[in-house]
């Protein structure tokens, strides 16, 4: 007790001694007296998480859409904690008639859901029960799970697969996309303790690192991809196509691992009735899969660390008529390369990623799940935001369901820098005003202005979008102009480290950034992540006198946001001076820029190029003509 009280009076003192405090959740506060965070941005001496091994076998008969599987658990409680109980994720349940969902379901997406058949603690039969449109499920346990122990739990299950879904489900009658497809333990951690959030469609994830091993038992000549090493190739694949595979892993030449008419032909894999294909995942938060009798498959690789000349995998599997899918490995080699030595500049942390035709748009660990596109570049835009998700939140462990701005948020921003390496500025500029700023910046309704660390749980709609895309992204993007390319490297890198394999919270973040730049930017976090602004700058004077211009600007909606004055002098000549967000630290409302010239002005401008303004009409001074 007196420990706690020490911490507590410590945590008083930081927050009178810091310039401008940063809220805190009670709970969080509460993980900060423990030790299992701190307010430098690391994990604490006291940080834990726990962990579990997963054993899958999947059933899987195309055109029929039951899917069938068992699955062993070992759960390890690493936690302080006695744990009476374990709460289950039932995902699928989301399409059963009486789920709670934000959106609208039509009658080809409901489902009865996920059914579990069998359950098992440590080898003894245990009833389960179950309701209808659940997607969280506890179940108490015969002895309580001490601290370092285990407990196996197992289970056999059953689920008709959606005709018409998005994240998963059937692309057609003979191609699935199986995605959240089986029971797992949720996430007990230290600030929230068990997570049992209910899945409504709308937030997305938040999954402990866990230990995969699963197969695949499908009828022959149909083709399975899926997170993780396929363990054996040679015993599903005829051998030529198992070697294309094998060559694909050490070239930057696009393999054709299997074309239109050899899968028409039927000659692809092996011929036993039912083929069982085996993977691997270790350390991952997810696994996904996909399966089809007609989809082409290319495959290649890419060197994505410099320092060990380390390899990853990029394949792509699709129908032969999508255009875009036959670049598709090349846009993702050029992501993985970019990604890796640019922004975020850590080299991808995992040995594959596929990309596979279907309709949702949607990232999983070594795995996408995308629309096609008409236009290429589109096409490749849409597959660097999906694999940049990579580093957020399946590196990095954030929790998608209450903080979606810590993965949405740093995949746009990385979106945004390698579409302008891809296209240039003017090309990469207007896309992200157009497909992430517009629709916020332009709609003046309350929901527009709600905080960005609002959890994103209790959220729908516009202001759930635009908090998690692009305000979130915005606010990376105007840290990255304060900070700089150098520190702000410094800065991301060193939060990648310290909290990669594990669950960091939007203030481990803030306070790893304060910590790693050597400097207080809560005034920044406060403005940005904390309140309801927005941006919206305003010329509010110009002044001209023998030394220069002098302009005042006026910051209406609060949002430290960088900006360009473009000058227009009277013989015609222009200039641009920039300003950074750092012209706001001593001011967040007013800001003085000084323009030393002894030339005429015709016209002043504020630009704030991506960081649209939402009152143009006050960016301007035109002096009138006489």
């Amino acid at each position: 007790m007196l420990r706690l009280i020490l911490i507590s009076f410590i945590l008083c003192g930081f927050f009178q001694a810091s310039a401008q405090q940063l809220y805190i959740p009670r709970n969080v506060q509460k993980a900060i007296q423990k030790g299992t965070r701190s307010l430098d941005g690391k994990p604490g001496k006291n940080y834990w998480q726990n962990h579990a091994r997963y054993a899958i076998s999947l059933q899987v008969n195309p055109p029929h859409r039951t899917v069938t599987g068992t699955e062993t658990i070992i759960y390890i409680n690493l936690s302080p904690d006695t744990l009476k109980s374990l709460t289950f994720k039932l995902i699928l349940n989301s399409h059963a008639p009486g789920a709670v969902r934000q959106y609208p379901a039509s009658p080809n997406y409901l489902t009865s859901g996920i059914h579990v058949d069998k359950y098992g603690e440590n080898n003894i039969a245990k009833i389960w029960e179950s309701g209808s449109g659940e997607t969280n499920r506890r179940m108490g346990l015969t002895k309580g799970l001490a601290p370092h122990d285990s407990v196996k739990v197992s289970l056999d299950w059953h689920y008709d697969i959606s005709v018409e879904s998005g994240r998963e489900g059937a692309i057609d009658s003979n191609t699935f996309f199986l995605a959240y497809f089986y029971p797992r333990v949720a996430v007990y951690d230290d600030y929230n303790g068990w997570d049992r959030t209910p899945f409504t469609e709308a937030q997305e994830f938040y999954n402990d690192f866990n230990d995969y091993t699963f197969e695949v038992t499908a009828p022959k000549n149909y083709l399975v991809w899926a997170t993780g090493d396929l363990l054996n190739a040679g015993e599903v694949l005829q051998p030529a196509y198992a070697g294309r595979l094998t060559e694909s892993f050490s070239t930057d030449s696009v393999v054709h691992v299997a074309n239109l008419n050899e899968v028409k032909s039927k000659s692809v894999t092996r011929q036993k009735d039912q083929l069982t294909w085996k993977w691997k995942a270790a350390y991952v938060s997810d696994v996904a899969i996909a399966i089809s009798n007609h989809y082409v498959w290319d495959a290649s690789s890419v060197v994505v660390d410099d320092a060990t000349h380390r390899r990853a995998s990029v394949q792509a599997a699709f129908d032969n008529s999508s255009k875009d899918f036959h670049s598709m490995v090349a846009f993702g080699r050029h992501s993985l390369h970019w990604l890796s030595r640019n922004w975020p500049g850590v080299p991808y942390p995992y040995q594959k990623t596929t990309i596979v035709q279907g309709y949702a748009d949607m990232e999983y660990p070594m795995m996408v799940n995308d629309n096609t596109q008409e236009d290429p570049n589109f096409a490749r835009f849409v597959a660097e935001h999906e694999i940049a998700h990579t580093w957020f939140p399946f590196y990095m462990g954030t929790n998608e369901t209450r903080y979606g701005f810590m993965d949405e948020g740093w995949a746009t921003a990385f979106e945004y820098l390698i579409g302008t390496a891809d296209q240039g500025q003017e090309t990469a500029d207007n896309l992200f005003k157009m497909f992430r700023v517009a629709y916020w910046i332009k709609d003046p309704s309350a929901e527009q202005d709600i905080p960005i660390i609002t959890p994103s749980n209790i959220l729908s709609g516009s202001a759930l979008g635009n908090n998690e895309y692009g305000k979130a992204a915005l606010g990376y993007l105007a840290i990255k102009e304060l900070l700089g390319d150098d520190l702000f490297k410094t800065c991301l890198h060193g939060f990648i480290d310290r909290w990669h394999g594990k669950h960091p919270t939007p203030w481990d973040m803030f306070y790893s950034f304060n910590n790693l730049s050597g400097k207080d930017l809560n005034w920044f976090w406060s403005s940005w992540f904390f309140s309801n602004g927005y941006i919206d700058l305003a010329l509010q004077k110009v002044e001209s006198n023998s030394k220069g211009l002098t302009l005042t600007i006026d910051n209406v909606g609060g949002y430290p946001a960088p900006f360009t004055i473009e000058v227009l002098y009277t013989d015609d000549t222009k200039e641009r001076i920039h300003r950074t967000p750092e012209i706001w630290m001593t001011n967040q409302k007013q800001a003085n820029v000084k323009i030393p010239t002894k030339k005429k002005v015709k016209s002043v401008n504020i630009d704030g190029g991506i960081f649209m303004d939402a009152t143009e009409k006050d960016n301007a001074y035109q002096v009138q003509v006489k």
